[in-house]
């Protein structure tokens, strides 16, 4: 048994959306370490160029605004200018909003809702025949969902549309996976838990305090979420379909309320 094999990817066509920085990046870091030439994709051109010189000759920078159904199918089209064919897609780019209930605003909903939910969806379904594609080399294609362990337990912050979008989308996570495995692609999810990150800014800038919350006793690194994506990614997860892989230390199984994570 080659296990050191199973976790290879070596020619294999991946596109991560808000692969500019943060959870996006790691991954993107990750699979060109196991040999993936991979596409990353970010609102901002800037950001999303400067990432793909830094990863190297094997990132391409194709910068879309994907919280649109028209952006997701502008990504798709741009994608199949350089590749007939996709591998693995990483629904990565998201959002957050919190606010008290009595002033949380529709911009606040809707803009989390579409980027966080609706995207992964149309995208999804826009670079479908690229997928199957992929899948007809032999290999299943494969598609993750960025969750959130915010999907799967509140946190004390007001942020009702980030929980509604997470824990839709680990849901959407099952029932796309339903369908999708008549073609030969798997979908799963990862739910982050304390990363420090843009969007994590406790984790970020106060790490030390928020690891005492966690059991392992520790905020997430890069490592922890590019090697989970590179086992979902790669033939190690073949046989792992429609479910959510929670990457929190801990947290959600042994401290149930206990929040880090926004």
């Amino acid at each position: 048994m080659d296990i050191a094999s199973l976790f290879r990817l070596d020619g294999r066509i991946a596109l991560v959306t808000g692969g500019s920085r943060n959870i996006g990046k790691w991954i993107a870091e990750g699979f060109i370490a196991q040999g993936a030439k991979v596409y990353i994709s970010s609102r901002k051109a800037e950001d999303c160029f400067r990432t793909a010189e830094a990863l190297g000759p094997n990132c391409v920078a194709l910068p879309q605004d994907v919280s649109t159904v028209a952006g997701c199918k502008a990504l798709a089209a741009q994608l199949a200018e350089h590749e007939d064919k996709l591998d693995i897609l990483v629904n990565n780019a998201g959002a957050a909003w919190g606010e008290q209930f009595e002033q949380f605003p529709e911009k606040g909903w809707d803009k989390v809702i579409d980027l966080n939910l609706k995207s992964p969806f149309f995208l999804t379904q826009a670079l479908h025949g690229m997928l199957k594609a992929g899948a007809a080399s032999g290999q299943p294609a494969k598609v993750i969902n960025i969750t959130s362990i915010d999907g799967q337990r509140l946190n004390p912050w007001e942020t009702y549309s980030y929980h509604a979008s997470k824990s839709g989308l680990i849901y959407l996570t099952k029932r796309m996976a339903a369908r999708l495995i008549e073609d030969r692609i798997i979908v799963t999810s990862i739910a982050p838990g304390a990363f420090a990150s843009d969007m994590n800014k406790a984790a970020r800038d106060h790490g030390a305090e928020v690891a005492k919350a966690i059991p392992s006793g520790r905020i997430g690194v890069p490592e922890d979420m590019a090697a989970t994506a590179v086992y979902l990614a790669s033939r190690a997860g073949d046989y792992v379909v429609g479910d959510t892989v929670t990457v929190d230390g801990g947290l959600v199984n042994a401290k149930l309320g206990i929040s880090i994570e926004g």
